[in-house]
C-alpha cells in the first residue's frame, strides 16, 4: 500500500513539475491600440483596445490575454483572448447584457514598418440587432 501511495505521490508531484516548467515562449502583444471599425448595423467607429498578457496562463506559445474595449458611443466591452504565434481569438462582450453585443473575433497580428504591431479582425456577433459582423484595423500605441 506504501508503494502504490508513493507512485501516485510521485506521478501527482511530476506531472505538476512538467506544467509549471512551461512558461510562456510567444511574443508578448500586451499593450494599448488604438482601432478603427466598420460594423454592418452600425458602421464605421473607433475604439481603444487594451491587451493584457496573464502569464500564469500562458504556456508554451499559447498566449492568454485580457481583453477590454472601448468603443466612443457603445460603452465598455470586456472579454479574453488566446493566441498561438500571430494568430489571436477574441470574446467579447458589452458590459451592459440588455444590449444583447457580444461575440467572437479572429485576428491576425502583424508588425508594421514603425516596428510597431497591430491586428487586423473580423467578429460576429450572433444576437446583436438579429445578428451581425464586422471588421476592426488596430494599431498598437
Amino acid at each position: 500500500m506504501k508503494a502504490a501511495t508513493l507512485a501516485c505521490l510521485f506521478l501527482l508531484l511530476s506531472s505538476a513539475a512538467a506544467l509549471a516548467a512551461t512558461a510562456y515562449q510567444g511574443k508578448d502583444y500586451s499593450g494599448k491600440y488604438q482601432c478603427t471599425g466598420k460594423d454592418a448595423h452600425d458602421g464605421d467607429y473607433k475604439a481603444v483596445v487594451d491587451l493584457t498578457l496573464d502569464k500564469a496562463h500562458s504556456s508554451g506559445a499559447n498566449a492568454s490575454y485580457r481583453f477590454t474595449m472601448r468603443v466612443e458611443g457603445y460603452g465598455l466591452y470586456l472579454g479574453a483572448a488566446v493566441g498561438n504565434g500571430e494568430m489571436l481569438a477574441i470574446t467579447f462582450a458589452n458590459e451592459d447584457p440588455k444590449t444583447k453585443d457580444y461575440g467572437t473575433g479572429i485576428a491576425k497580428v502583424t508588425v508594421g514598418k514603425d516596428g510597431k504591431p497591430g491586428f487586423d479582425k473580423f467578429y460576429f456577433e450572433p444576437d446583436y440587432k438579429g445578428g451581425n459582423h464586422g471588421t476592426e484595423h488596430c494599431i498598437r500605441n
